[in-house]
């Protein structure tokens, strides 16, 4: 079993910046493929970034690119989505999961390959 902890979210004003933390259990955390998905009021919820069980690979919704940044620290079992130039579009439930056993033919955007989701950060961006 393995539990996601989300820290970082809160409130802040448009162009501004956040950065998002997810701790994970279990010793073998350097062999997981880790993503962000967040979900606004309202909407479904929706792929984010996704970073390769090696760090070396990452992956962005086109609505993200150039303004967050998905990186991993494997010596702290934590991924991390640094988020800057915030917009009140990006206003949602963050959150992080996990993909303990991924391969090459998985898709780091779909929910279905993920296993373990955390309980989700909320992120608010104000105009």
């Amino acid at each position: 079993q393995v539990q996601l902890v989300e820290s970082g979210g809160g409130l802040v004003q448009a162009g501004g910046s956040l950065r998002l933390s997810c701790q994970a259990s279990g010793r073998t955390f350097s062999n997981y493929a880790m993503g962000w998905f967040r979900q606004a009021p309202g909407k479904e919820r929706e792929f984010v970034a996704a970073i390769h069980w090696s760090g070396h690979i990452t992956y962005y919704a086109d609505s993200v690119k150039g303004r967050f940044t998905i990186s991993r620290d494997n010596a702290k079992n934590t991924v991390y989505l640094q988020m800057n130039s915030l917009k009140p579009g990006d206003t949602a439930v963050y959150y992080c999961a996990a993909d303990p056993r991924p391969n090459p033919y998985s898709d780091p955007k779909a929910e279905s390959v993920y296993d373990y989701w955390g309980q989700g950060t909320q992120v608010t961006v104000s105009s």
